[in-house]
């Protein structure tokens, strides 16, 4: 657990594990936990480097500007502060977003590229439907309610069957001790919705995958699709029984997929 001090902002990261560098990028509201099922498939392979975005947790001041080019260039410099030539990356959702934008501008600093349930742009729909959970959020919703009515989104059917799984996810959503302020939730929101990388994926030189969730209502298979297509070379997979948290739902089979992705395994 260590901090980088950059210009604006305190970075917060975490290390773990030995051997190749893995860079792993969080989606909108989330931080270096939220890869805690997937760390122990990796380890034994990759030293993971994994920042809390700034906006969220750790990294403070929560009221530092937020964009996807600033939080590429937090990842940038942590990269550079760690001594490391190079790293391979993954990115979630918000986090595949900025993991573009280092794949583009810093392109000497990756080496294979991974884009989880993620795409270029964000649809109108998205971003009025993120914008709808930043007002309520803010607002002063029933917290319960308002983390029930995001995981409808994030998390597939067979989820729900689970009453208690729903209860124990929410409660721990809602007693974390690291809470969500409105306000940066809202301009993560907002980064989200200026962000478009569309004209600039042919510049991609990273070798890379992009991973969708089958069940994913966010950003469809079809969406991830046309992503990957318009990567040069990109390798693209469907991940069966997952909706938009793959990671999180099916973690053993995304880390074998991430492992024979960046080991040629394949």
């Amino acid at each position: 657990m260590s901090t980088l001090k950059l210009d604006d902002i305190e970075l917060y990261y975490e290390t773990d594990g030995s051997g190749i560098p893995l860079l792993l990028v969080a989606g909108l509201a989330s931080d270096a936990a939220s890869w805690q099922t997937l760390t122990h498939y990796l380890t034994p392979h990759c030293r993971l480097i994994m920042p809390d975005n700034r906006g969220v947790s750790r990294t403070g001041p929560l009221s530092a500007e937020i964009s996807i080019q600033k939080i590429a260039d937090d990842c940038a410099a942590l990269v550079r502060h760690l001594g490391l030539p190079s790293v391979h990356v993954i990115g979630h959702s918000m986090g595949g977003m900025v993991a573009q934008d280092i794949a583009i501008r810093y392109p000497e600093l990756v080496d294979k590229l991974i884009l989880e349930a993620t795409v270029s742009a964000s649809s109108k729909r998205n971003n009025s439907l993120f914008a709808d959970w930043a007002i309520g959020f803010a607002a002063g919703m029933d917290p319960k309610l308002w983390f029930r009515n995001i995981f409808y989104w994030i998390f597939c059917e067979r989820f729900f069957e689970n009453e208690q799984a729903v209860r124990t996810a929410v409660r721990f959503s809602i007693d974390y001790q690291y809470p969500l302020d409105p306000v940066a939730f809202g301009n993560q929101v907002k980064a989200i919705a200026a962000y478009n990388s569309t004209e600039l994926l042919s510049q991609i030189t990273a070798k890379t995958l992009v991973v969708a969730g089958k069940e994913d209502l966010l950003f469809s298979v079809d969406a991830c699709a046309r992503l990957a297509e318009a990567i040069p070379g990109a390798v693209f997979s469907v991940m069966d029984g997952a909706a938009h948290s793959i990671h999180m739902e099916q973690p053993r089979e995304f880390a074998d997929c991430v492992l024979d992705f960046l080991l040629d395994r394949r």
